[in-house]
């Protein structure tokens, strides 16, 4: 089958099918950009798909500014030189190109860039309706092009930002920060380096396994979630066999997409854990997702028991849970995953620090078990 083209409206203006980066210009004047800026990474600003991109919004008159200051783990520092840069150049909007730290900074930076110099970053975290403390009329507009399949912040409504000072990541939240058009071009994710289309696949199962086993009450999610994880495990170990597996790489970024909208559910101790690490050690985030997966499985065995025996059937897994878990496990192996949380530098010592910091994040509240210093530092031995 070829990857056809597709225009879907959920949760927002998705443009998806090979080639369609192409469009981009076009989508950014109706959205009213006339001098977007584009954010990206360090990594990929010196690649030729970001050289594309700009070609092609110079070619529309659109001018080729971009921002790359762009850290793994971003923070405050680099959304104040975004800002800077965004206001120096006289900027109305901005494309967010790149995996999920590029996307995430960028969709920050036109939250930020026009609001009052009052008001702090950290002043709009995901808590109560303290979105509300910024002026919508003031969000420039986004548009998000993803070159990665994991984290699905193309079709989220925040960003995630790390102090500096409390290595602490942080969810900031407003329904604005859902960018106006997305680009889904699986063609742009053929050179992602092996390291990064296994990291950032597995976020994407993290997602959608964290949402399917959250304990709230939303069918719709359940099912976006299930469907994620087929593709998944279906897909992932070909693309990462064969990088230019356009019709693997196709339902990859569907998957990415599915996991973000799947997590409105919630998510769980995979992500309370993995975020504190990728804070304090600057590791990858989907990697650190993958390698605390089994070890979480087990933590939540009693309560989850009987929903992985109905995803394992689904997705025609054998064994139910400890089929499901031997899965997860073989991917894991053919991904070339780090064993622990050990072989990633995590240190024994910083234990207690670590235990606090993810019982402080907002992930741990949608875990199926409640998370206690106790069993959460438990948790982090046996991922040791």
């Amino acid at each position: 089958m070829n990857v056809p083209n597709m225009n879907w409206s959920y949760p927002t203006a998705i443009k998806f099918g090979v080639g369609r980066v192409v469009e981009l210009a076009d989508h950014c004047r109706a959205v009213g950009m006339t001098k977007p800026l584009l954010v990206t990474d360090k990594a990929l600003a010196a690649l030729p798909i970001t050289a594309q991109a700009l070609d092609i919004l110079d070619a529309a008159g659109l001018g080729r500014a971009v921002f790359s200051q762009v850290d793994p783990n971003p923070n405050e520092a680099n959304l104040a030189d975004g800002i800077a840069l965004y206001k120096a150049g006289g900027h109305d909007g901005v494309v967010c190109f790149g995996g999920g730290s590029a996307l995430d900074l960028g969709k920050l930076i036109a939250l930020m860039a026009d609001q009052p110099a009052s008001l702090s970053i950290w002043d709009l975290e995901d808590i109560g309706d303290w979105w509300t403390r910024a002026d919508a009329a003031k969000i420039a507009p986004i548009i998000a092009v993803p070159t990665t399949a994991g984290t699905g912040s193309e079709v989220g409504r925040a960003g995630v930002l790390t102090n500096s000072v409390t290595h602490k990541k942080k969810i900031i939240f407003h329904p604005k920060l859902l960018p106006s058009v997305t680009i889904c071009d699986p063609a742009l994710t053929v050179g992602m380096p092996a390291f990064i289309t296994a990291g950032t696949g597995m976020d994407a199962l993290a997602h959608c396994l964290e949402a399917y086993c959250s304990p709230f009450y939303h069918p719709m999610s359940q099912g976006i979630a299930l469907e994620g994880m087929r593709l998944v495990f279906e897909n992932l170990p070909k693309v990462y066999a064969d990088p230019t597996d356009l019709q693997a790489r196709a339902h990859m970024m569907s998957a990415a997409a599915m996991g973000a909208v799947a997590f409105q559910k919630g998510l769980g101790a995979i992500h309370s854990l993995s975020h504190p690490v990728g804070a304090v050690y600057g590791t990858h985030h989907g990697t650190t997702n993958a390698c605390v997966m089994p070890m979480v499985l087990d933590y939540n065995r009693a309560a989850i028991e009987g929903l992985i025996d109905r995803a394992a059937a689904y997705l025609g897994i054998a064994g139910g849970f400890e089929g499901f878990r031997a899965a997860v496990m073989e991917l894991r192996a053919t991904l070339n995953i780090p064993a622990n949380l050990t072989a990633m530098g995590v240190k024994r010592e910083d234990l207690a620090m670590l235990t606090e910091m993810a019982l402080e994040d907002p992930s741990c509240g949608g875990n199926p078990i409640e998370m206690t210093a106790e069993n959460t530092r438990a948790l982090f031995e046996a991922c040791l």
